[in-house]
């Protein structure tokens, strides 16, 4: 989903950082096998995640929704020598396609993956996150934001994608549409929290940049 005309949306993309050709060839094949590969954070959000976490330069990092693993890449790119990056996704089927492009990059052994319920497997890991990317599913998310806040350290960085949900956030919500309607409580919910400071950009389909206070 793009919010931008399509010649600004291209020009910004064009005079962005290039995408590394590990990513390129993980796309190529996500796009060939893989269902819904609309879902990939892509070139010009994959080049906003690796900044981001090049700025913050993290020891952990916790994703919650790696689909094939192209955004795991991306914010690893920031990450600390020492550091690493727990990754969940519910879907066991993608676990192989992840791990093979986890292996081919610079962070393998730094890259932990989990299988399961993120709310389940969150309040076990004996961490604390300087980065949390949210990109799972919508429906969870005003829980998502209570379980992984104790997890995060002061000044760490929460990233929440999909947060416009294709512009239905900002119109008249059907009583069926529960996901829209999560990510409007949700929405509400970062925009008003005493320990979070926050900014939504209009980037792809939305995404919140809070930060931990």
């Amino acid at each position: 989903m793009h919010f931008l005309p399509d010649n600004i949306d291209e020009y910004a993309v064009k005079h962005s950082q290039e995408e590394p050709k590990l990513l390129q060839e993980l796309t190529r094949e996500t796009w060939q096998k893989v269902l819904a590969p609309v879902m990939l954070s892509g070139h010009y959000q994959g080049r906003v995640l690796s900044m981001i976490s090049k700025l913050v330069n993290p020891l952990n990092i916790l994703e919650i929704g790696t689909y094939t693993g192209y955004s795991a890449l991306c914010l690893a790119e920031g990450m600390q020598q020492e550091g690493t990056l727990h990754t969940i996704d519910i879907n066991e089927e993608l676990h192989d396609f992840q791990r093979k492009y986890f292996d081919k990059s610079d962070f393998s052994k730094q890259i932990i993956q989990h299988t399961g319920n993120a709310l389940d497997i969150i309040p076990k890991l004996e961490k604390k996150f300087d980065i949390v990317f949210l990109d799972a599913d919508k429906g969870n998310y005003p829980k998502y934001i209570e379980t992984v806040l104790p997890k995060m350290n002061k000044g760490g960085v929460l990233l929440s994608d999909n947060v416009l949900w294709y512009g239905k956030v900002a119109q008249p919500t059907k009583e069926k549409d529960l996901d829209t309607i999560a990510l409007k409580e949700y929405n509400t919910i970062i925009h008003e929290h005493p320990q979070l400071e926050s900014v939504l950009l209009p980037i792809r389909d939305g995404l919140t940049i809070s930060r931990k206070i």
